[in-house]
């Protein structure tokens, strides 16, 4: 999502509200992103129902009751306007007309409650004759899929184990576009039912679907890139995903006709659960007492409405201008598809789909449980949180790159809505939701006046971060149980401690005390690790075992029957070589 304050600050440079597109270079350094151009040849098109493009012609939501809408159609014929596309299930035409007067004149017609234009500016010609999207030259990368630092901060490395989703589980990334022939994605791309809703109406001409810029198939790949030994793995590498292509070429803008379609593309298709890092252009946020945005807002809810109707969780963005949405004042980027001014708003008017009912709202983390400099926040507006900062993933071409935003984050949640959705078969997305918050783990505020709330719940990481581990059923086993989560870095033949302190458990802990460690290093074999008790008796768990082998994921049992439970306990790990570092990554004590 870019608005101009935080755009100019971060250097995110296109206009368009895609939420999160800051690549990174090499340096970690963000870098401007111009947006992508049309690619491809021109190819014919299905007929249009629209009449020839002319200069002057706009978009128009023109909404109804559901059903037969057959007299407002041949109203909009019959006041200077042609129909576009038509969504009779939700009661939205889409309407394209030259004349300046035919908002007004539609509002009289009988059977009509709202009409509102959906642009400040033209609707391109290539509406009526799409171009298709390039089709990338594929690169090929070496073996090797490393665990990433994303995914281990959400435990999805160890969630795979247990599964690594269902291909039954059908997730629909709304977006830029994917490129399906990416050697990552390629495995769990599902092409029957993907599909470009660029400018509102379904083109299922094959590759209709392919990235017009570089955002979705990044977001694709942290959501399923394929576990095949290459590149990157993504949340949920077992399920399928589908690419609804929302933006438009050349601006990569998502105007409100084209998220309409891909809401109800995506609940007439059976996605479970679907991915949105944007917001709806022009308008960073839409009023309600505004005749044009009124008729937004309530189009393209119907259209989140019945996706969700048809079992469809959509996942959005919160938004990269380290803005509070619960306390909006000001508005200054819109509308970004002419010029922007600068308006007063109030908390009426709405980020969306981010800020529509159902919708879960996610905001980003930097390393660690921090919050991400540029992530929106917003007290009873934020849902959860995931890793937004320097994600490493997939790009057209068969490349990889690092982005960072929310638009980064979202697909990490999404991921493990697909996890929770693989190993509940026939849940609903408010069971979804409410997983998504149950399985998060807390976050307490940083000391920072704009965080309010408490670990449970606050306006920067809503329910907490997301955990896959915990979202496919491992859950703590019975007992008192605590745990550490904080990175602890393992430099070379140094010594570093992680602590945890146990409290209201009475007596000495047990004999078979369960140790939960979690340490990311390459060879192993540098490293010993111990427990070491409140009284500084030391537990060796591991000594320099393992050779070239990486990471300790492991539970050990501990007879610690003879030391007193309550007081501070610590993992430590001593690194005896050159050449290799690592972390603690997070370790557990089960009583």
């Amino acid at each position: 999502m870019l608005a101009a304050t935080l755009g100019a600050a971060l250097a995110f440079g296109a206009p368009a509200a895609l939420a999160g597109t800051a690549p990174v270079s090499p340096s970690g350094q963000v870098v401007p992103a111009a947006p992508a151009k049309a690619a491809g040849q021109a190819a014919a098109a299905p007929t249009s129902q629209s009449a020839t493009w002319v200069a002057g012609t706009r978009a128009y939501l023109v909404i109804t009751a559901p059903g037969d809408s057959s007299a407002v159609r041949s109203a909009i014929a019959a006041n200077g306007g042609t129909v576009f596309s038509n969504f009779d299930s939700i009661g939205v035409i889409v309407a394209h007309s030259a004349s300046a007067g035919f908002a007004a004149t539609m509002r009289g017609v009988s059977g009509v409650q709202q009409v509102g234009a959906t642009r400040t500016s033209d609707v391109p010609a290539d509406a009526y004759n799409p171009a298709l999207p390039a089709n990338p030259a594929q690169s090929t990368t070496p073996a090797g899929e490393p665990v990433r630092a994303d995914m281990s901060q959400i435990k999805a490395d160890q969630a795979w184990a247990v599964t690594t989703g269902s291909p039954s589980v059908k997730v629909g990334i709304l977006d830029t576009g994917v490129d399906d022939q990416h050697q990552d994605l390629a495995p769990n791309f599902n092409a029957a039912d993907s599909v470009s809703c660029a400018y509102g109406k379904p083109d299922t001409r094959a590759g209709a679907w392919r990235d017009v810029d570089s955002h979705g198939t990044h977001v694709a790949g942290t959501i399923a890139a394929a576990k095949n030994g290459k590149g990157v793995v993504g949340v949920a590498p077992g399920v399928k995903i589908s690419a609804v292509r929302v933006a438009e070429p050349g601006n990569s803008f998502f105007f409100a006709e084209n998220t309409i379609c891909g809401f109800v593309w995506a609940g007439d298709h059976g996605f479970k659960v679907t991915n949105n890092s944007y917001y709806t252009d022009p308008w960073q946020f839409n009023c309600p007492d505004n005749i044009d945005q009124a008729a937004i807002i309530e189009g393209v809810k119907r259209a989140q409405e019945y996706a969700e109707g048809k079992g469809s969780l959509q996942v959005a963005a919160a938004g990269n201008e380290n803005y509070d949405l619960a306390h909006k004042t000001t508005d200054s980027a819109s509308p970004n598809d002419s010029t922007p001014v600068t308006r007063t708003i109030t908390n009426a008017c709405l980020d969306i789909p981010t800020e529509l009912p159902g919708v879960v709202t996610v905001a980003a983390n930097g390393t660690g449980t921090t919050k991400a400099s540029f992530s929106n926040f917003g007290s009873g507006v934020i849902d959860v949180a995931a890793p937004g900062s320097d994600v490493y993933s997939t790009v057209p071409g068969g490349k990889y790159g690092t982005k960072s935003g929310t638009s980064m984050a979202t697909p990490h949640v999404v991921g493990v809505a697909a996890l929770l959705a693989s190993t509940n078969p026939g849940i609903t997305p408010a069971q979804l939701r409410d997983k998504l918050a149950t399985q998060a783990n807390d976050i307490a505020c940083p000391s920072d006046s704009r965080c309010t709330g408490t670990a449970a719940n606050n306006s920067f990481f809503g329910e907490g971060q997301v955990d896959a581990l915990k979202a496919v059923g491992s859950t703590p086993p019975p007992g008192k149980y605590f745990e550490n989560l904080g990175d602890f870095a393992i430099n070379d033949n140094s010594t570093v401690e992680s602590p945890i302190t146990v409290s209201g458990v009475s007596g000495n802990a047990p004999a078979t005390l369960k140790v939960g460690v979690d340490i990311k290093h390459t060879y192993i074999g540098d490293l010993k690790v111990d427990l070491v008790a409140p009284d500084g008796t030391v537990y060796t768990l591991s000594n320099r075992a393992g050779g070239s082998t990486d990471n300790i994921v492991q539970t050990f049992t501990v007879n610690a029957s003879s030391e007193v439970a309550n007081g501070l306990w610590k993992l430590r790990v001593n690194d005896n070589a050159n050449a290799d570092t690592g972390k603690i990554d997070a370790w557990n004590l089960t009583f």
